[in-house]
């Protein structure tokens, strides 16, 4: 249990910070559906970030794993494996990003932006600098530093925050009510100010991780070659995978006859989206702390009683996430402005979504520890062919409510397979009849509210602790004693 605790401090560490982070970026939401002049605005942020989503892993190109495949290796000289890993990203990066600059305005033009070409090159820029950080930051995980890779995170979130703020807020303030003459601001640019934001903060966390970059050794042109060859599949693993993510926001104004409505409804998707960051935070935590551990446990003998475990605890508490959330739908819908919450239906599903999504990154360990790394590629693809196939049939139809569902099917069907295949190259034995009495407990729950909630908000609230709290009695009594808790565990023995 004592690889079990220290992976709970990490994922703990990690999701402290993210919950943090990720709570002051969602403030950011209900700012941009206030002073953004349409949910279209807010379209375009969803429709852009969903972009550098993709470019993100596309100039990665599966390198982070890969680091923390060779670096863990016996006898690897980790800062060797450090310096060729962000030597070859730094390199593909400079790359593209020159090309976005040359070609901003043919790039703005085919995405339905013509009149904004420097959008594309901020966020050319941005995720061109991003790539390059993400070998830092893998760098302290691998070397344990939570504390530290929280902390860069958390500045990064508070600049970019500050700087929406000053661009958003401060500076038409002091420019209409102070009469303040501001020759930097252009009170008519508005969403432009959000990739502005991002752009500062990118740089002031680059500046950040430059001695951590110091620390990087020589390349070596044949370790090169060994990475490629493992992370090359990855790639196209990684592609298909945040396809499967961002596909839907970024086809949606292609799937719709109207530009204008597809760009508002795509705004109203994106923000209601947001709603369910609780679980994808949880699951980034979990991830974080997951995959340094995965690779140090492929050392030792009770590694595979290890992963069960860990699968056993994440759905657990995934689930509870998953619950409370749906449960309190009401209270949560409160967090967008009133245009934005007809999309709010979507939530429930968009967290068993990201439920399912850390399940099969959980499973993935089969093919990454087997060196089978294809198969990931291959079962992302299948997961981007049923993501493009229900998103082609159902949005023109039904907006946004074709894509929440085209993602859950996704990544509820990969997984499906991925767990048959698991069992055949790397079986695992999981606790597979706890985690199937958990799951019908949930969604008992759920239909409990959902058919028999009455009107009342007070009672709407008072039915969702109850149902609640039967699921925190259950796991208690079933799988997490109160007296294993801290600090205030010695009170239940």
């Amino acid at each position: 249990m004592a690889e079990m605790k220290n992976l709970a401090r990490q994922t703990a560490v990690y999701g402290i910070s993210n919950i943090l982070g990720k709570f002051l970026n969602w403030l950011l939401v209900p700012l941009y559906t206030y002073i953004l002049t349409s949910s279209a605005e807010y379209g375009i942020v969803t429709n852009l970030y969903a972009w550098t989503a993709l470019l993100l892993v596309i100039l990665t190109y599966g390198m982070e794993t890969g680091f923390f495949r060779f670096a863990n290796k016996e006898g690897a000289d980790a800062q060797k494996v450090f310096g060729t890993v962000l030597t070859s990203v730094a390199t593909t990066s400079a790359i593209f990003a020159v090309l976005v600059m040359l070609f901003s305005d043919n790039v703005a033009v085919w995405l339905g932006y013509p009149t904004h070409p420097e959008y594309i090159t901020m966020m050319g820029i941005i995720v061109a600098i991003d790539a390059v950080g993400t070998i830092p930051f893998a760098y302290l995980r691998y070397e344990n530093k939570a504390g530290k890779f929280a902390i860069f995170k958390l500045l990064m979130i508070a600049v970019n925050i500050a700087a929406n703020l000053f661009f958003l807020i401060l500076c038409p303030k002091m420019k209409n009510d102070w009469g303040v003459d501001l020759p930097f601001y252009d009170e008519n640019y508005g969403v432009g100010y959000v990739f502005v934001s991002n752009l500062v903060s990118t740089l002031f966390v680059t500046l950040l991780l430059l001695p951590e970059v110091r620390k990087a050794k020589s390349p070596d042109a044949e370790l090169l070659k060994k990475i490629l060859g493992y992370s090359l599949p990855l790639l196209l693993l990684g592609i298909a995978g945040i396809m499967n993510q961002t596909i839907d926001k970024i086809l949606f104004p292609y799937l719709m006859n109207d530009r204008a409505i597809a760009d508002s409804e795509l705004g109203i998707y994106g923000a209601c989206f947001k709603v369910a960051m609780v679980m994808m935070v949880f699951t980034q935590a979990f991830r974080y702390a997951y995959e340094p551990f995965v690779f140090a446990q492929s050392k030792g003998e009770d590694k595979k009683v290890q992963y069960a475990l860990a699968m056993k605890y994440y759905v657990i508490f995934a689930l509870l996430i998953a619950l409370g959330m749906s449960l309190f739908i009401d209270l949560f819908a409160l967090l967008v402005s009133p245009s934005y919450r007809v999309g709010m239906t979507i939530v429930p599903l968009v967290l068993f979504t990201y439920l399912f999504q850390g399940i099969y990154f959980n499973l993935s360990i089969w093919y990454k520890l087997t060196d089978r790394t294809h198969w990931g590629a291959i079962l992302s693809t299948i997961g981007l062919v049923i993501t493009l196939v229900v998103n082609i049939a159902l949005v023109p139809g039904f907006s946004y409510y074709g894509s929440a569902l085209a993602s859950f099917l996704c990544y509820l069907s990969i997984t499906v397979i991925s767990y048959i295949m698991s069992q055949k190259y790397f079986p695992i034995d999981y606790d597979n009849k706890s985690l199937a009495i958990y799951f019908m407990l949930a969604l008992g729950l759920f239909a409990v509210f959902h058919f028999f909630a009455p009107e009342s908000m007070i009672l709407r609230l008072l039915m969702s602790t109850a149902l609640l709290a039967v699921y925190v009695v259950v796991l208690f009594k079933r799988d997490f004693p109160a007296s294993s808790l801290p600090v205030v565990g010695k009170y239940f023995r």
